[in-house]
């Protein structure tokens, strides 16, 4: 009778482990669709300033072709990306091609004093900053999402099925950039 009793225990045991820990990665796969869903919303708004950004700078710097064209087929690039990793690669043009239009804005000071184009930069700033905030967010959920599929006893059950997730990286030469940043000292 003991031994039945004893026996059950750890079967209930086994059960509540494998059920809590199914639960937990079910909550964590959530949590990183989650902060993606973020990522595309706040990379969906930014696309949908663009069209007025380039407007605004068309009506001022009319021989600016390439610049405008650049930033359009970037954000068509952006629109498309699917995985994680397309989304990274076209985000890094497309922030290449939107630093060339800003470049340009500074041989226009009429453009620059336009009140339109400062609303559109101080949206365009704003909205950097929750893309950021996104890309840290879902990150940081992949790597905890990462991490309990491939630790102990988890990955005796193959991760319950869950696959590991992508990072969404800063670009090599992004990340040189961040490494020789100058030294400020007092």
């Amino acid at each position: 009778m003991i031994v039945a009793i004893v026996i059950g225990c750890i079967i209930l045991l086994v059960i509540v482990f494998v059920w809590g820990s199914y639960n937990g990665l079910v909550k964590l796969n959530e949590r990183v669709n989650e902060a993606w869903s973020d990522i595309t919303v706040q990379l969906k708004r930014r696309s949908d300033l663009i069209p007025n950004l380039v407007e605004t700078v068309k009506g001022y710097a009319k021989h600016e072709k390439g610049a405008i064209e650049a930033v359009s087929e970037a954000r068509a690039k952006m629109m498309g990306a699917r995985s994680v990793k397309d989304t990274a690669e076209a985000d890094k043009s497309f922030m290449g091609a939107l630093s060339r239009i800003m470049a340009v804005s500074e041989s226009y000071p009429e453009l620059k004093a336009d009140k339109n184009f400062q609303k559109l930069q101080e949206e365009l700033s704003d909205t950097e900053d929750k893309v950021q905030a996104a890309r840290r967010f879902y990150n940081a959920g992949a790597k905890e999402l990462n991490t309990k599929i491939k630790m102990f006893p988890v990955n005796l059950f193959k991760g319950f099925g869950f696959k590991p997730r992508e990072y969404y990286d800063v670009a090599e030469d992004e990340k040189a950039k961040i490494k020789d940043a100058p030294e400020v000292k007092f």
